[in-house]
């Protein structure tokens, strides 16, 4: 077939950026990830840079946005919502900041850098300082009126918090789905069989449009304020002013925003927000840049779809397509037989990515994603790369006529019957001594916030369970010296570090022994719950499940699945063997007070006598909250090894810090080291 010539190639990518944009503005339904779009998107600037003919105002690449849908009624913006141009590199990010130089004939302007938040864009209308209408972007003329479930939502106020309001104030911003509850609410899906959102900002998307306001408020939406549409009665010189001014309209602004001098200081902006994109909490993907004065950006002006004065630098794609090149399973400790992709490895996020999880059955069989197709993989912070879906497009016949994935009826590592309990969604290999669910289990137990012993990592789980030194968890701590070192590789201050790691692991409280014996639903928040309530295993394990699910924050389903987990007999064996071998049975655990009532902390680095968990619990157990970015309202920042940029947020914004002795201190008096003191002098 003879190629398209480019008359009929731009028709071809005008037609497919034009169906791919109503699926992501108008369905919230995209395709195509983000990477993949930019890049039809280029193609077809590229192909009406080289043949000027071929563009035209109505060409996809002169404007933004998508129609609006006609089942919201329309508005047309008193101000136009343009889009972005995009710099990919730091080259791009030069020469648009010399283009910006040479329109201000030599001058060297400031620039506010914001992140990029990945949500749904909309505009709030205040007129005397009451919300009059929010609007979607829809095609940047004229958008959809989305005001009842815009004032669902918390972080918008429906009145300005100004003593002399302008008479019209028109902001813009994004609406998002924080990814804490974003991962919440996909994990209730999941458990109740229903597919996962693929994004937050689908998840959004999909709130904010909805036809029953009451919908869009059982949802935790929020917002960040980060433009201005049309204003009468407001004079501002610059947009730092203008967010401050937003700020004090008790509107939500990004507490990231940064002012800077010179094109330097934007690119250690953007890289130190690479490194960090995962802290805030909402996602992003990229930075903002923009030229501070008002009255540069004026001169500056705009194109057809987007000003000359601001630009947006986006960071390498954390979704991409590859090749699904297998389904296998895998057997997790407590026996959860969880399907993973084998994928052609593929750069996401600066990582390389072979395999992703499909979670369970139900969500393999939702996405319908088979062998041999073409699927979009994404990762986002910590979270394990997932298969979102396949490509429809690209789905080879012979693959079609294969029909669904189906999940094995026996585990590959033991041959025993795959099981699903009625109600759930996961299968689970039915034998408990299956030698994979030992291999994970051992691991599990060794990890940090359980027993934590250092040394006993995967593969010398492995190699434990391979050379028979080990049958089961018990056999830990009866580990032969002898044995060890007649290993490969173990030297004597090896299997001695090892063997002492074992000792000092049985002395962990209960809440640590709890979350080591791997019973289901109970993680280190539930399990120091457990602990502070009962206060000895022994108590536990009498308790029946209606006493169980009376402790605050437990509940009838994790009360059973611990009282099923103590009801069955190997299991009940494993625990009796434990607390033979010496384990401790109690707790340090306290009970809850108000010492740090009032407190907010936010918690940066690795702290060595704690895991974040803990931390965690233990300030809410004395009252505090935690949070995850750091702002004026933090009371204090504690700094462990390796912190991140929420340090360096401290020092700008002058909030306390301490370190993990601090911490200590903090949690031991309720107040920071020198306070403590400072009170008891001036009350002798």
């Amino acid at each position: 077939m003879a190629e398209p010539s480019p008359r009929q190639r731009a028709a071809e990518l005008a037609a497919e950026i034009e169906r791919h944009r109503y699926r992501y503005y108008v369905l919230g339904d995209p395709e195509l990830s983000d990477a993949a779009f930019d890049a039809l998107l280029a193609e077809l600037e590229a192909l009406e840079a080289a043949h000027p003919e071929l563009a035209h105002p109505g060409s996809p690449t002169q404007r933004v946005g998508a129609p609006p849908d006609p089942s919201f009624t329309p508005v047309a913006h008193r101000v136009a919502m343009l889009s972005l141009d995009n710099a990919f590199e730091p080259a791009e990010l030069v020469a648009w900041a010399e283009r910006v130089e040479r329109g201000l004939e030599g001058a060297t302007p400031r620039y506010t850098c914001e992140l990029k938040v990945d949500g749904v864009a909309i505009g709030l209308s205040y007129v005397g300082g009451w919300l009059e209408r929010a609007v979607t972007r829809g095609d940047g003329v004229t958008g959809e009126d989305i005001t009842a479930n815009a004032r669902t939502i918390a972080a918008v106020p429906e009145v300005l918090a100004l003593a002399d309001p302008p008479a019209l104030l028109e902001v813009r911003g994004e609406v998002y789905y924080p990814v804490a509850a974003f991962e919440a609410m996909n994990a209730e899906r999941e458990q109740a069989g229903l597919a996962r959102f693929a994004n937050p900002r689908n998840a959004a998307s999909g709130a904010l449009r909805q036809k029953d306001p009451r919908v869009t408020a059982e949802r935790p939406l929020s917002m960040v304020c980060h433009g201005m549409g049309a204003v009468e009665g407001l004079e501002v010189a610059s947009h730092a002013a203008f967010l401050d001014l937003l700020a004090e309209a008790g509107l939500p602004v990004a507490e990231e925003t940064s002012t800077v001098e010179g094109v330097a200081e934007v690119q250690d902006f953007v890289e130190h927000w690479r490194a960090h994109r995962h802290d805030p909490p909402y996602e992003i993907d990229g930075v903002v840049v923009k030229v501070d004065d008002h009255a540069h950006q004026r001169r500056l002006g705009s194109t057809s779809r987007a000003p000359r004065w601001a630009i947006a630098f986006k960071y390498p794609p954390e979704e991409r397509e590859t090749l699904l090149l297998d389904i296998e399973v895998n057997v997790g400790r407590t026996g959860k037989v969880t399907p993973f992709a084998r994928l052609e490895p593929v750069l996401v996020a600066g990582s390389t990515i072979s395999t992703a999880t499909l979670h369970n059955e139900d969500q393999a069989a939702l996405k319908d994603v088979r062998p041999g197709d073409t699927v979009v993989v994404r990762k986002a912070g910590d979270v394990i790369p997932e298969v979102v879906g396949y490509v429809e497009a690209k789905r080879p016949p012979e693959v079609e006529t294969a029909g669904p994935w189906r999940m094995p009826t026996a585990c590959p590592f033991c041959g025993s019957e795959v099981v699903r309990l009625e109600g759930e969604a996961a299968s689970y290999c039915a034998n408990i001594d299956c030698p994979n669910r030992l291999l994970e289990s051992l691991a599990h137990v060794a990890s940090r916030g359980a027993l934590d012993i250092e040394g006993l990592g995967y593969e010398t789980a492995k190699l434990l369970l391979d050379e028979g030194l080990v049958s089961d968890v018990v056999g830990l701590f009866h580990l032969d010296r002898d044995a060890l070192l007649a290993l490969e590789g173990f030297g004597e201050r090896r299997v001695d570090n090892l063997l002492a790691a074992i000792e000092e692991a049985k002395a962990q409280p209960l809440e640590r022994l709890l979350v080591a014996l791997g019973i289901r639903h109970v993680g280190g928040t539930v399990a120091r719950l457990l602990a502070r309530h009962f206060g000895t295993l022994e108590a536990l394990r009498a308790a029946d499940a209606e006493e169980i699910a009376a402790v605050d924050g437990v509940g009838p389903i994790i009360a059973q699945a611990v009282r099923a987990f103590f009801d069955t007999p190997r299991n009940a064996e494993l625990v009796d063997g434990l607390v033979a071998a010496g384990v401790r049975t109690d707790t340090d655990a306290v009970e809850r007070s108000d010492l740090l009532e009032g407190w907010t902390v936010v918690l940066t680095g690795g702290l060595e006598g704690f895991t974040r968990d803990e931390a965690k619990q233990a300030v809410l157990d004395r009252g505090g909250k935690v949070t995850s970015s750091v702002s004026r309202r933090t009371s204090v920042v504690v700094v462990g090894a390796d912190p991140g940029s929420k340090a360096d947020r401290a020092g700008e914004l002058g909030v306390p810090t301490v370190d993990e002795e601090g911490f200590a201190a903090l949690l031991a008096s309720g107040a920071l080291p020198g306070e403590a003191t400072d009170a008891s002098e001036a009350a002798s």
